[in-house]
């Protein structure tokens, strides 16, 4: 894809609302909560930052993805949570307070590891392609795009709160539109790429998002998390920030048909958040009928 305004100019300056918009839910409690829970946030910053990575590469050997299909899932694999981890605790009945705050620490993380995984990547699944790559331009791209106006919103919301707590789901519902609209114009320009690779891509996808799931679940019990940070956690490892990854392919590696894995992995993603909402609400219900079978 050519250097556009919409690639250049448009697609970075939503993805900065959208962080903009994370950072009006932000506050500074959120980031000295971390230190409360030391072993909840080390469960989760493992699952994302080396579990994610390993799993992706499991996943691409086991399937035999293609460059562009494997690229695309590491650039999922690499990036943070985002809003919708912190909108699919909320509805799990889960540690919200906990999802904010990983959110909040793996994007700040994230500017670090991501280029570093990305061009690892790249030398790795890319030999022979024609990408070009700047650790030091992705960094601070993804510094101007991301931490910058998390930081700026967290500044509003100090000063104006009532208004940022007013305007935080507006950017939300901004959120979920930029990622519908960049899955149909992805769809549309690889539409040869998909058609031949779907059924292959759906179940690495699926198969990536269930055992991130797990290897959530999995560090949770190994950390002896209750239910309420067990569940918080496999939705902050199984749910990614795919409107960044997308915006990494289309903008700074210059590649869309790296981006189709995160469109897919955008609407595969709710199938296992779904799953893990039904056992967690389940397990809500288990622990209510019980209070009342005792007190009876």
């Amino acid at each position: 894809m050519q250097a556009t305004a919409l690639t250049q100019i448009l697609l970075p300056l939503a993805l900065a609302l959208i962080m903009f918009g994370m950072g009006l839910s932000l506050h500074r409690r959120d980031f000295s909560r971390l230190f409360k829970l030391p072993q909840s946030v080390a469960a989760g910053l493992l699952g994302q930052v080396i579990g994610l990575p390993l799993l992706a590469l499991l996943v691409i050997v086991v399937f035999n993805l293609s460059t562009p299909l494997a690229i695309g899932l590491m650039l999922v694999a690499v990036c943070p949570g985002g809003t919708t981890s912190n909108l699919l605790c909320h509805l799990a009945r889960a540690n919200l307070a906990l999802s904010v705050s990983l959110t909040a620490l793996s994007n700040l993380i994230c500017v670090v590891t991501a280029p570093l995984l990305v061009g690892l990547s790249l030398q790795w699944f890319a030999t022979g392609a024609a990408v070009e790559f700047s650790l030091v331009n992705t960094a601070l791209g993804l510094f101007a795009i991301s931490l910058l106006p998390v930081g700026v919103g967290m500044v509003v919301r100090h000063y104006y709160s009532d208004w940022a707590e007013r305007t935080e789901p507006v950017f939300r519902g901004f959120s979920i539109a930029v990622l519908i609209l960049l899955i149909v114009a992805i769809t549309v320009q690889e539409w040869h790429l998909l058609t031949t690779m779907l059924e292959q891509l759906l179940l690495a996808c699926l198969t990536f998002n269930l055992l991130g799931l797990a290897i959530g679940y999995g560090l949770s019990k190994l950390f002896s998390l209750d239910n309420n940070d067990t569940t918080t956690v496999a939705i902050e490892v199984g749910v990614q920030n795919t409107t960044l990854s997308m915006l990494i392919a289309i903008t700074f590696l210059g590649h869309p048909d790296y981006a189709i894995t995160a469109g897919v992995y955008g609407l595969v993603m709710y199938l296992g958040a779904a799953v893990t909402i039904g056992l967690r609400r389940y397990q809500r219900n288990q622990v209510v009928d019980n209070k009342s079978s005792q007190q009876l």
